[in-house]
């Protein structure tokens, strides 16, 4: 490399030269809110996902709950060992279609950033007591671009696409809209690819399943084992995708109808049967009592939150300060917290 030559631009040429041409370049990127100088080594995306990983939310979801609330086993699921499966599976797609793998990454690094403690039993009590209700996709760009300082002040100054990426990431089905890049598309994708079949891993490991438990029409079509389901769901998403999009640009990443059945079929009894069933209702309901618990405090007692958020409050509302403070917890923080509300001191 010569003297006086930029890394970052030779990163950007390689992309045009070795990247697909429905691919998103870092150079055509839309941008930050606030406009910087850019980086001499690394691509905008690069930069992104640098941001990400070093900031205390993303250091918060090893604290988290995936399903099993505070497992004393450590070969459970966290939120972010969720997370770097979701970025592993990803990625390699993202390999395969020839796409960006840098925007992927950050995309796949960031979008769960803004869960609650205790997964979604937490994220459902907030949005039961939020007069406009709570999500964790839109918290998720919440903290990445409110809730985060970075070096401009409050939020990160993420790129467009990485945050329309991590916006889109959350729900299924036709009805909901997509990310604009594909690389963002694939992170829903591989979300519902890692969640569903390590949930049932951990869910089996804690004897709540059993193989035999699961449907078969969609077993047969996914594979009998957990490996095989995600090499299924990987390999029809990589070649059902590249086929449509060199016939199309414009095509959606998606897997093949008979495949795609399979997974929303396995999801659904998956709510059905953990996620909602009646076995780890105990422990959704000691969650939310908890959660609600701190809620109303705070809500009562104001003065009483720490002056980041009692910031929030007052700039955006109460109940946004709240729920700001809450969904940044990690679950063992959120259970010292409430003991310190409600234990009479003399009994700790």
């Amino acid at each position: 490399m010569e003297e006086g030559e930029i890394v970052r631009e030779i990163i950007e040429e390689k992309e045009k030269k070795y990247l697909a041409p429905y691919a998103t370049l870092s150079v055509n990127s839309q941008g930050r809110d606030i406009p910087e100088e850019p980086d001499l080594i690394r691509t905008c995306y690069m930069r992104d996902r640098d941001r990400i990983i070093h900031s205390k939310a993303f250091r918060r979801l090893k604290h988290k709950t995936q399903v099993y609330i505070s497992p004393d086993n450590d070969h459970y699921r966290t939120r972010l060992t969720h997370t770097l499966e979701v970025n592993q599976i990803a990625k390699t797609i993202g390999k395969a279609l020839a796409l960006n793998e840098d925007l992927i990454e950050a995309i796949a690094l960031a979008h769960d950033v803004g869960h609650t403690p205790f997964a979604h039993t937490g994220e459902d009590v907030l949005n039961n007591l939020m007069e406009k209700g709570f999500r964790h996709n839109e918290n998720s760009v919440r903290v990445l671009t409110k809730i985060e300082k970075g070096s401009l002040g409050r939020g990160l100054n993420l790129s467009k696409e990485v945050l329309d990426g991590v916006y889109h990431h959350s729900g299924f089905g036709v009805s909901k809209q997509s990310a604009q890049t594909l690389e963002g598309q694939i992170i829903r994708y591989s979300d519902k690819i890692a969640y569903v079949q390590h949930d049932i891993d951990d869910s089996i490991r804690a004897g709540i399943l059993k193989e035999e438990d699961l449907p078969q029409e969609y077993i047969e079509i996914l594979g009998d084992t957990h490996s095989k389901r995600i090499a299924t769901l990987v390999t029809d998403l990589i070649y059902y995708s590249k086929e449509r999009l060199e016939k199309d640009h414009k095509a959606l990443i998606s897997l093949s109808p008979e495949v795609e059945k399979a997974l929303v079929g396995l999801r659904k009894f998956m709510f059905e049967h953990v996620y909602k069933g009646e076995i780890c209702s105990v422990e959704r309901e000691r969650a939310m009592f908890v959660v609600e618990y701190i809620f109303k405090y705070y809500m009562k007692n104001p003065d009483k939150l720490p002056d980041f958020y009692l910031e929030i409050a007052k700039e955006e509302g109460l109940e946004r300060g709240v729920a700001d403070y809450i969904s940044g917890m990690s679950d063992n923080y959120c259970i010292d917290l409430f003991k310190e509300l409600v234990i009479p001191k003399s009994l700790v």
